[in-house]
């Protein structure tokens, strides 16, 4: 069972030509979509100190709850995720918000963004691949692939092969959400 997901972030400077590279070593391009993610924070755990997150994503109409936990090494951003789907629409987003705060959690920040999908077998990996444009922050290229505990050190350096065959630079260890609440603080002082 894939219950880690190693991850890494890189600012982009040349869109077309990551997206060039990704189709000429084999990866197929989802479709465009835009996603919302609303965050929470814990009611007695302070998730910017323990580096976790919880939030609830809507992709259209679809809707899924994802918790992540802690991050495990200092390279990537490789965490426990734990991921479900519930009912779609933009009713049930609005309910499961409202069993949220009636648990304790708050509403932290929403991040917004158009994610282009592509995926990849790559070194017997299934990697999934995201170029993003975030609202408010820019454009960047996720790499993931999902492992389990057995496992995940094996995918990380598999990952890191292949950000090398990318030749991707300067790594964000920040989530977009971090970035987004640095941002604000900025513009507010």
């Amino acid at each position: 069972m894939a219950d880690y997901e190693v991850e890494m972030k890189f600012p982009l400077r040349d869109a077309d030509g990551v997206r060039a590279r990704l189709e000429a070593m084999g990866a197929t391009p989802g479709q465009q979509e835009r996603q919302c993610d609303l965050y929470f924070a814990h009611p007695e755990r302070d998730f910017a100190r323990t580096d976790e997150a919880f939030r609830i994503r809507s992709i259209g109409d679809q809707n899924l709850v994802t918790y992540k936990g802690p991050l495990l090494d200092q390279q990537t951003k490789t965490r426990q995720e734990i991921e479900l789907a519930f009912e779609d629409g933009s009713v049930a987003a609005q309910k499961m918000w409202e069993l949220f705060r009636a648990l304790g959690f708050n509403e932290v920040r929403r991040v917004q963004k158009t994610r282009t999908q592509y995926s990849m077998r790559w070194r017997d990996y299934d990697f999934s691949l995201a170029l993003d444009s975030v609202d408010d922050l820019g454009e960047y290229v996720e790499i993931e692939v999902l492992a389990d505990q057995s496992n995940w050190e094996a995918a990380r350096d598999t990952a890191l092969e292949l950000v090398r065959e990318l030749s991707l630079e300067d790594s964000e260890r920040r989530s977009y959400l971090q970035m987004l609440l640095e941002q604000d603080a900025g513009s507010a002082g």
